[in-house]
């Protein structure tokens, strides 16, 4: 397999719909990021650097490393999916390595 230097972004999925109402049921963000969580040695959830959830200015969000699209395709097309039926906004960051 050949290791290639590509650089990801993180996009930011909203818990804010297009028209500006709050998303619901709130805890929207950690029921998508535990597509990929984990539970650890010390019985917590352990959320995938990929998918996660985070808050921003007080809103729910998912932070999602777009490199999920190459190696999850599915689990990415069933998030864009949800935002898009949701009409979740979706707002792309800056590129990390």
């Amino acid at each position: 397999m050949i290791n290639k230097q590509s650089k990801s972004k993180i996009m930011i999925i909203q818990g804010i719909t297009e028209d500006g109402r709050k998303f619901r049921p709130s805890d929207w963000a950690e029921r998508m990021s535990g597509m990929l969580s984990t539970f650890g040695d010390d019985h917590r959830i352990h959320y995938s650097p990929k998918l996660r959830p985070i808050s921003v200015e007080g809103v729910k969000c998912i932070a999602i490393d777009t490199s999920l699209a190459e190696s999850q395709p599915g689990i990415y097309q069933q998030i864009m999916d949800f935002a898009q039926r949701n009409q979740l906004n979706i707002v792309e960051e800056s590129a990390i390595v």
